[in-house]
């Protein structure tokens, strides 16, 4: 499985994946699940998928030919106009890669080749936008009411994100609120593991502003693990005591 995160802020785009894949406990490997293109002063495009690993690199080996001879095979993603007709054909792209293989004799298998993705971006003279793509090719825009998306195992990682994420927070802040929701995940759940691409996106700046492979090793990483384990303890011991005894006057007004 995996994690990924894309997150709309005033500044730009924050994005996080993990590079974890298994197909069991004893066969665990590593793949990049972060893809990006850009064309400096005009455009940058970036990918990040979950799911069924032969699936998404095929959906992303046929948007990397395309963008490398975009007058041979169109349509290219840097060809688009919008970042809705990016979204528009990726989501057909991976629609029609899931169903060929259904036809090809795997319907009953279908499940196991299910995919979906997240893409983000800016082209020049328009807003950054942030797309989540379904297996099925329809997909829906970031909006006020939902500023992130989530893909792969999302439920561990979400409540601090619903808790904390703020539209005007600094790139820092939404940087590190993302290691602790991936700190969070990768406590509660074998199939996410690091390390950890990174990327940030500037408003109206065409390549990222900052792009990093988070290693397990990583002093700032590990520093943010070790305090937030400690944050919560100490939380958690702050809370008022439970008590098995009824508070004074509870029995009278019970009976009352």
């Amino acid at each position: 499985m995996t994690y990924c995160v894309g997150m709309v802020l005033d500044k730009g785009l924050v994005l996080m994946s993990d590079t974890r894949t298994n197909s069991g406990v004893d066969n665990i490997s590593l793949f990049r699940k972060m893809f990006s293109w850009s064309e400096p002063g005009e455009r940058i495009i970036t990918i990040m998928t979950a799911g069924n690993l032969a699936t998404t690199q095929a959906v992303i080996s046929q948007i990397e030919e395309r963008t490398k001879a975009p007058g041979e095979r169109r349509p290219s993603i840097l060809d688009a106009p919008t970042m809705f007709q990016v979204a528009t054909e990726v989501g057909r792209l991976l629609r029609d890669v899931i169903g060929g293989r259904q036809e090809g004799g795997m319907q009953s298998e279908g499940p196991r080749f299910t995919a979906s993705m997240i893409v983000a971006g800016q082209i020049r003279d328009m807003e950054p936008r942030l797309f989540l793509i379904y297996p099925e090719g329809n997909f829906i825009e970031a909006s006020f009411d939902t500023p992130f998306f989530q893909i792969g195992e999302t439920k561990y990682g979400r409540p601090i994100l619903v808790r904390a994420y703020d539209k005007a927070m600094s790139f820092e802040d939404a940087v590190k609120l993302l290691l602790v929701s991936f700190d969070s995940t990768l406590a509660a759940n074998l199939s996410v593991g690091l390390p950890f691409d990174l990327m940030v996106i500037e408003r109206d700046h065409f390549e990222p502003l900052h792009h990093k492979r988070i290693l397990a090793t990583d002093p700032y990483f590990n520093t943010i693990s070790s305090s937030w384990s400690e944050a919560l303890r100490q939380a958690f011991h702050s809370l008022p005591n439970y008590s098995f005894d009824e508070p004074k006057g509870a029995q009278v007004s019970q009976a009352e």
